[in-house]
């Protein structure tokens, strides 16, 4: 059974940095796309980043880019989401899936099979 568990959030000033983790297991997960996506308050569920766990590629949307990263450290199943220059409209509960393979790029939530719990992040301004 596939669990993942989001660590990192908290309350941080604009400006500032935090790391996400999320700790995947339960199987492999060579072949599997790992996201980020956040939810704030009223609004839908929309995407960050993602990486594949075989290959490592990386992709991120518009509002990020140049600010976080993903990454992976596959003999400890855990992927970081890296944020910095943080801003108030970052704030948001934080959620990391997985996505079984074949894998597609997408954005889109009903792509992903698993979904962790949520972390929240809060920027002040």
């Amino acid at each position: 059974q596939v669990q993942l568990v989001e660590s990192g959030g908290g309350l941080v000033q604009a400006g500032g940095s935090l790391r996400l983790a999320c700790a995947a297991s339960g199987r492999t997960f060579s072949g599997y796309a790992m996201g980020w996506f956040r939810q704030a308050p009223g609004k839908e569920r929309e995407f960050v980043a993602a990486i594949r766990w075989s290959g490592g590629s990386t992709y991120y949307t518009d509002s990020v880019k140049g600010r976080f990263t993903v990454s992976k450290d596959n003999a400890k199943n855990i992927v970081y989401l890296q944020m910095n220059s943080l801003k108030p409209e970052d704030t948001a509960v934080y959620y990391c899936a997985a996505q079984r393979p074949p894998v597609v790029t997408s954005t889109r939530t009903d792509r992903y099979d698993y979904w962790g719990q949520g972390t929240q992040v809060t920027v002040s301004s």
